[in-house]
């Protein structure tokens, strides 16, 4: 069984930055693809980043050049680094594994997911 448990979300200003962790137990987590994902009230989860076994990384368009997904295999721990916060960021911030090494950028790609951690973005 796996378990993933974020952290790092808050309340920030429009322009601010902010790093997410997910720390995950339970399975291999060097051989396992992992990737962010988010949904805002009223609106479908969407990806956000993922990062494959050989740190290969995709980043969504909305995100690309703000966010940077990133692993460190020796603390079993996924990061979102998030900068140029902007209030369409606004979400809860979900992490995520499957069962596979390679990258996966829909949701029906990963078969774990953590219990999110709230991004709120003020105008």
């Amino acid at each position: 069984q796996v378990r993933l448990v974020e952290s790092g979300g808050g309340l920030v200003q429009a322009g601010d930055s902010l790093r997410l962790s997910c720390a995950a137990s339970g399975r291999n987590f060097s051989e396992s693809a992992m990737g962010w994902f988010r949904q805002a009230p009223g609106k479908e989860r969407e990806f956000v980043a993922c990062i494959g076994w050989d740190d290969i990384t995709v980043h969504a368009q909305p995100v690309r050049g703000r966010f940077t997904i990133s692993r460190d295999n020796a603390k079993n721990t996924l990061y979102l680094n998030m900068n140029s916060l902007k209030p369409e960021d606004t979400a809860v911030y979900y992490c995520a594994a499957r069962l596979v090494p390679w990258t996966g950028t829909t949701r029906g790609d990963y078969n774990y997911w953590g219990q999110g951690t709230q991004v709120t973005v003020s105008s």
